[in-house]
C-alpha cells in the first residue's frame, strides 16, 4: 500500500511541473529513471514555495509570510518521516532522503523567497544573494539528485557544483529578463538597478545578455562530467534556454518592458531532439503539450 502512494505523490509532482513549465517538463523526460521522478520532486516544491510569494497565498486571503514559514518548516522536517498525507511533500521527503539533500541549501532557498515578500530593489551584491538562494542552491540540490548513486572525484564534483551554480544563475537572469514586464507591473519587483520601473535600455540589456552566456558557457563545459541519467536532459534544459536568450538579445530594450518573449513550441522539440542526438541518448524524444 505505501509503494502505491509513493507512485501516486510521484505523479502529483509531475503533474506540478507539467501544469507549469513546458520547458522544464519536456527536458526531464530526458532524464533517466529515479533522476527523472527526483528531479519533479524537487521542482513541485520549488514551485509551491513561489507560488505562495507570487501572489497565490494573498489571492487565498492568507498571510504569504506565513504560509511561507510554515512551508519552509514542513520541507526541513519531511525525510525525518516516512508518509506524509501531502502527497507533494511525500515525494519530496523521499527524494531528500535518497538523494542527502543539504538542509543549508534549502534555508538558502526559502530565504531567497522571503525576500520576495519584503523587498521590492536590490543592490548587486543582494541580488547576488538572492540569485544564489533562488536559483543556484537549486542547481546544487539538482547536482545531488544526479550524483545520488555515483562515485565521482572531488575534483569532478567541484566542476560539476560551479557549472550547475553557472546554469542555476543563467537561468534565472533569462528569467529576469523574460519576466520584466510582469514582474514590475504586476508584483512590484525590480531586480535590476539598471532597470527601474521595468524599464530597460540598450546597453544594459547587452551586457546581461553577455553575462548570461559566459554563465552558460562555464556550465556547457561541466555537462560531460554528468552521469549518463542526466546529461541529455541537462543538455536539453540549457539549449532551450540559450534559445531564449538569443530572442531576448534580438529583441528591443524597450519592448521587454511590454513582452514576454518565448521559446515555440516546435523549436523546444526540436532542441530536445538534438540533445538526444548529441548525447547518444536512445530513448524516445517527447513533443511538448503547452506553451
Amino acid at each position: 500500500m505505501l509503494t502505491r502512494y509513493d507512485q501516486a505523490a510521484s505523479r502529483a509532482a509531475a503533474q506540478v511541473m507539467g501544469q507549469y513549465s513546458t520547458s522544464f517538463s519536456l527536458a526531464t523526460r530526458l532524464l533517466r529513471g529515479r533522476v527523472r521522478a527526483d528531479i519533479r520532486h524537487l521542482y513541485a516544491v520549488v514551485r509551491i514555495a513561489d507560488e505562495l510569494v507570487d501572489g497565490a497565498a494573498a489571492q487565498a486571503h492568507t498571510d504569504p509570510a506565513a504560509a511561507l514559514s510554515a512551508y519552509e518548516q514542513t520541507i526541513l522536517a519531511a525525510p525525518q518521516q516516512r508518509l506524509h498525507t501531502d502527497p507533494i511533500v511525500h515525494a519530496y521527503a523521499i527524494t531528500a532522503r535518497r538523494c542527502g539533500f543539504h538542509r543549508e541549501h534549502l534555508v538558502a532557498f526559502f530565504s531567497s523567497m522571503r525576500a520576495d515578500l519584503t523587498q521590492r530593489e536590490y543592490s548587486p551584491s543582494e541580488l547576488q544573494d538572492y540569485i544564489y538562494g533562488s536559483a543556484e542552491a537549486i542547481g546544487l540540490l539538482c547536482l545531488q539528485i544526479f550524483l545520488a548513486e555515483e562515485d565521482v572525484s572531488p575534483a569532478d564534483r567541484a566542476a560539476m557544483e560551479r557549472g550547475a551554480r553557472a546554469l542555476g544563475s543563467a537561468f534565472q537572469k533569462i528569467n529576469f529578463l523574460r519576466d520584466l514586464a510582469e514582474d514590475s507591473s504586476t508584483l512590484g519587483r525590480t531586480y535590476f538597478q539598471q532597470a527601474p520601473s521595468g524599464r530597460i535600455d540598450e546597453a544594459t540589456k547587452s551586457a546581461l545578455i553577455a553575462e548570461i552566456r559566459r554563465e552558460l558557457a562555464t556550465a556547457a563545459l561541466t555537462i560531460d562530467l554528468l552521469p549518463a541519467s542526466a546529461r541529455v536532459g541537462v543538455s536539453a534544459a540549457a539549449d532551450i534556454f540559450a534559445e531564449l536568450t538569443n530572442r531576448l538579445a534580438a529583441t528591443p530594450a524597450t519592448a521587454l518592458a511590454a513582452t514576454r518573449v518565448s521559446v515555440p513550441n516546435h523549436t523546444k522539440a526540436w532542441l530536445a531532439a538534438r540533445a538526444v542526438r548529441r548525447r547518444g541518448h536512445s530513448s524516445h524524444t517527447p513533443h511538448p503539450a503547452r506553451g
